[in-house]
């Protein structure tokens, strides 16, 4: 070992760790990120260098001498927040049990530690490292002692800081008496920044010299230094740091601060309880410990002692039949397919495999290919005798079970009993993480199983799994019927102890039939029309860059950000709005829309754009993904894949085709119906607002809905104080933007953006607003404290909604997150409504026999294709399907419209 000092600035790493994480909990809801943050900073310090001597030195409790001097040291900094205090024990004993000395002096803070430890440590001929974020600490830095930051990877020496600061070590306590510092609330020469501060030193050299000639500093600066000068002796005092204190019942000699080895016994405790999965598997070369700290679990696990794996192959009639005497057997069977392709409407089955408890599972390969594949049962066969279990109600339990019952009605089996699905269960859990077989695995059983890519190889070289060693394919595909399997005993068990977390799972297992059959359903399409209306975007576009050419005086690549830049910026002289990573100014659709405001280019860009993506993405390419088979463009909906529970709707994305503009709108005529049917949509009515209404129980909100006015003029009539005839249209549109823009947490700075007015006005729309909807104002409070102390927020059917970043994210992500925490739950509970009506639309149906098919999900509307002999019951049916499905605080609203296409009928 080298003879090196290693100090850390606990106190400084335990408020920058907690700032930095997201909201990170164990299993218990213990909050973790700070302590995560902190551990991990002392490995990768402990990696990068290698010391004899060390600690880890925080901030004692009570006051110093610089609280004695200066009352006011301090006092702005809020107190600790409550989960930031929660973790200082447990990060005390990680410190200590990764072998790092402690150090926390009462009445001495831990700059002054530090600074007195280097002075030791120089004094005595070693070389000290300090692990600090706090500028305060750079006036230490000399030719024995350096700077790291493991957060930025910065090192700073003495010529670091010159080159960070513009002023040498030496100087950095003239440098913070000349700024101040806020953190601490210190004060400095009032509207004195880093650039003065550096001019003012490097000219006169120090604060003395500064002093000497104050009086011939000329205006408010020279004004302000002369207002300062009487305080410096009090700020020199409170920004030196001291090398003098006196540690001796600390650390009297150097032999208390020699690294020690790792407790590894209270390691493991700690990140078992901790959740810190990689770190446990690490240091226990154990897969399977539990990773999330669940005690119940892992007592359960421990009991258990590790799970004995006996994976099958199947390929002998004898094997097979002893599995079908397993199955009958079984109380619930794990099932998973392997397939030719992840397009649910072309996959093919290449195996199957079954598990029926954990570690017991096997494979039964049907279409493996290659020289060096074995004989496998006959695939029809195989499928002919399993058909009748597969079709029947015996209990099934398989992840995304979406996808197989497509890949097996791909093969002509209708796939029945499908009790429970694992990805759907950890969604409802856990729909702010990756609800993927591997992390859940890792996440859930502590067990890393063999990926896809590590079987298949990944890019131009990856193999279909039809080509893969049958042996190998075996192990892969039993090990994911048996993790499921076993996810399903972790997960269920806590699906099923919260009564709103259980409803909301049986509704997503009701939800996942119907969406496959909306997916397989499809939609027709009029390739023609497409056709058409891309012709006529094309044109429009070039006679949008021909004006864009005018206006810039020259032509350019209109895609070109870079040229795009120059134009603007450079020849146009427009102002800068916001700049790139890389430091050049901004061409992003937000900067456009601002400039858009004022100048007529960006206006013509962003119209552009819009014609080009809308090109691009729809009027071009969909002709493209019509079904050979079908002749039909099938979407496919993401049912785990957003926080809120909305649907995502992908390849195509039917969801985000844009309304607003008639090139948008033309789009939509463009799904057609079946020759000689209709299309029928049917969408809720204002849902969001609706459902503000019932949770916040505003009465003046309800007593609008219950007599069916029309919300944005009521609103604009309590806003405005006017007669609701004598509303204005601009009235109205002012209202409608406040009702949806409070909804989506926006405050006056976005409602003045929105309406074009100052922001004063705004604000005092909202004021308004909240003293006739007091109500409402009532709700977000208590929300935004109940999301605080919980961590989440609930939809009225208690489906919950995580929000990570409420408690542990920076300013910005925070706000974000609490704006979230009042949408949320409206967005949620739509979410839940329109999953209510879409299985009790599909069951009536199939009940009434019709031939009408779902075909479209988009938001708060369904859209259906309707022979014509069905569109009467249909209209008069939707309705109250659609609204009786739940019972809130006002009345729900569903409205029907039919046409030739889906435009006609929205």
């Amino acid at each position: 070992m080298s003879q090196t000092l290693l100090l850390v600035d606990g106190s400084s790493y335990l408020y920058r760790a907690y700032h930095a994480m997201p909201d990170l909990r164990n299993a218990q809801g213990e909050p973790t990120g700070a302590l995560y943050g902190v551990v991990n900073m002392l490995r990768k310090l402990t990696q990068d260098h290698k010391a004899k001597y060390a600690a880890c030195v925080f901030d004692a409790r009570g006051k110093t001498f610089r609280d004695d001097l200066y009352p006011e040291y301090k006092a702005q900094r809020p107190s600790m927040p409550e989960d930031l205090a929660r973790q200082i024990e447990p990060i005390h004993q990680a410190v200590r049990a990764l072998g790092w000395p402690v150090l926390a002096v009462e009445g001495v803070e831990a700059d002054d530690v530090i600074g007195t430890l280097s002075v030791r440590a120089a004094a005595a001929g070693m070389q000290t490292i300090i692990s600090t974020g706090d500028k305060d600490l750079a006036q230490l830095a000399d030719a024995h002692t350096t700077l790291v930051n493991t957060m930025s990877g910065e090192s700073l020496d003495p010529a670091g800081v010159l080159a960070k600061f513009g002023v040498p070590p030496e100087r950095i306590v003239d440098y913070l008496m000349l700024i101040g510092d806020t953190v601490d609330n210190v004060p400095g020469v009032t509207k004195v920044g880093p650039k003065t501060a550096v001019k003012w030193l490097s000219e006169h050299g120090s604060i003395e010299k500064l002093i000497e000639v104050a009086e011939q500093i000329k205006g408010v600066a020279g004004q302000n230094l002369r207002d300062a000068i009487p305080n410096f002796n009090l700020t020199r005092q409170l920004l030196t740091v001291k090398t003098d204190c006196d540690l001796d019942a600390h650390a009297a000699d150097w032999d208390a601060l020699i690294m020690r080895e790792a407790d590894q016994d209270t390691l493991l405790d700690l990140y078992e309880r901790y959740g810190f999965r990689s770190w446990l598997r690490e240091l226990s070369g154990d897969a399977g410990r539990i990773p999330e700290g669940d005690a119940r679990i892992a007592a359960e696990v421990q009991q258990a002692g590790p799970v004995e794996v006996n994976y099958d192959t199947i390929l002998t009639w004898a094997d097979f039949e002893r599995w079908q005497d397993l199955l009958a057997q079984a109380e619930l069977v794990a099932l998973d397919t392997e397939t030719t392709s992840l397009n649910e409407m072309q996959a093919r089955l290449v195996g199957i495999s079954l598990a029926v408890a954990p570690g017991r599972a096997c494979y039964i390969p049907l279409a493996h290919r290659g020289p060096d594949a074995v004989e496998q049962l006959p695939r029809d066969e195989v499928l002919a005798r399993l058909g009748p279990w597969l079709a029947s109600a015996a209990p099934k339990v398989l992840h995304h079970a979406k996808y197989d019952t497509h890949v097996f009605a791909n093969e002509g089996i209708a796939l029945g009993g499908v009790e429970h699905d694992t990805m759907l269960q950890a969604y409802v859990l856990e729909s702010h993480r990756g609800v993927g077989m591997t992390d859940l695995a890792r996440r859930w059983l502590g067990r890393e199983g063999v990926t896809y890519e590590q079987l298949c190889g990944k890019g131009a070289k990856q193999i279909g799994f039809d080509e893969v060693d049958i042996d190998q394919a075996a192990h892969y595909a039993s090990e994911d019927a048996d993790f499921t399997l076993q996810l399903h005993q972790v997960l269920y068990p806590r699906v099923e102890a919260e009564a709103g977390l259980l409803a909301t799972y049986r509704l997503e297992i009701e939800v996942s039939p119907v969406l496959v059959a909306i997916e397989r359903n499809g939609v027709r399409i009029d390739a023609d029309e497409l056709a058409h209306q891309s012709h006529a975007l094309g044109q429009e576009m070039l006679q949008i860059e021909q004006r864009a050419y005018e206006l810039a005086g020259q032509p350019f690549n209109l895609n070109s950000p870079k040229q795009l830049g120059e134009i603007l910026f450079g020849r146009m002289g427009l102002p800068v709005v916001r700049k790139t990573a890389g430091g050049a100014p901004s061409t992003d659709e937000e900067v456009l829309t601002r400039l858009a405001q004022d100048y007529p280019l960006p206006k013509a860009l962003l119209d552009y754009r819009g014609l080009s993506k809308l090109k691009s993405t729809y009027t071009d390419k969909l002709p493209r993904m019509i079904e050979p088979a079908t002749g039909r463009v099938h979407t496919r909906y993401a049912q785990a894949a957003v926080i809120t529970g909305r649907l995502a709707s992908s390849d195509p994305n039917l969801q985000n085709i844009p309304v607003r503009t008639e090139a948008g709108r033309r789009v939509r005529a463009a799904f057609v119906a079946t020759d000689g049917g209709r299309i029928v949509s049917a969408d809720y009515s204002q849902i969001e607002l609706r459902v503000m209404a019932h949770v916040s129980d505003d009465e003046n909100l309800q007593k609008a809905f219950a007599a069916g006015a029309d919300i944005h003029r009521a609103t604009a009539s309590e806003v405005f104080g006017v007669e609701m005839n004598a509303v204005t249209s601009e009235q109205r549109r002012a209202a409608k933007a406040i009702n949806f823009g409070l909804i989506y947490g926006m405050g006056a700075f976005g409602l003045a953006s929105n309406l074009g007015i100052t922001r004063d006005a705004a604000q005092s729309y909202i004021d308004r607003y909240f003293m006739r909807y007091p109500g409402v104002a009532r709700y977000m409070d208590e929300t935004r404290l109940a999301a605080r102390e919980l961590g989440y927020v609930e939809t009225v059917f208690g489906r919950r909604l995580w929000l990570p970043e409420i408690r542990g994210g920076s300013g910005p992500r925070r706000q974000a997150a609490e704006r979230a925490a009042i949408n949320a739950p409206m967005q949620g509970t739509a979410a839940d409504l329109i999953k209510k009506a879409m299985v009790r639309v599909e069951r009536w149906l199939e009940q009434e026999k019709l031939a009408t098919r779902m075909i479209m999900q988009v938001h708060d509307e369904l859209v259906f294709d309707v022979p014509l002999s069905e569109v009467k019951t249909l209209r008069d049916a939707l309705p109250a399907l659609m609204c009786e499905v739940a019972e809130l605080k006002v009345p729900l609203v569903a409205e029907v419209g039919e046409g030739d296409n889906w435009e006609q009928a929205h």
